[in-house]
């Protein structure tokens, strides 16, 4: 069982290591929005997108995230609503309602607070880009 473990930490460890080196491509997620995002969004990310106005909550701003989360990227926050464990009732389901389109490879991201946070590629594009964007 012992042995179990340390294998299982130690794999931890080298997903960690890999994914400070490569956590995220800003091209390929802006690509990613503009795709598949925009659309409710809008093109640069303000919330208007031709969408938005069928939504029941109007999609955010996400230029402003930094802003309104006291200074400090909301990581956590952010992953969740995309993955799908924060759902959003706008949506009618989980935010990807394209399933499979944000599932991949998996990547570890490091959170301010210096803890993994596991995620899928693609939403580490997306993040990598969403951060580039901040006003």
């Amino acid at each position: 069982m012992r042995g179990l473990a340390l294998v299982i930490v130690l794999a931890a460890g080298a997903a960690w290591a890999e994914s400070e080196d490569v956590p995220g491509d800003p091209q390929a997620g802006a690509e990613l929005f503009q795709a598949r995002c925009a659309v409710c969004h809008g093109i640069e990310a303000r919330g208007n997108g031709p969408m938005a106005p069928v939504l029941l909550l109007q999609p955010a701003d996400l230029t402003t995230l930094i802003a309104r989360y006291d200074g400090v990227f909301p990581l956590e926050r952010v992953a969740a609503r995309i993955d799908g464990r924060d759902p959003l009732v706008s949506h009618g389901s989980d935010m990807p309602i394209w399933g499979e389109l944000f599932q991949g490879r998996d990547v570890v991201l490091k959170t301010d607070a210096g803890q993994p946070l596991m995620t899928s590629q693609p939403i580490a594009n997306l993040i990598a880009w969403l951060r580039t964007i901040q006003e």
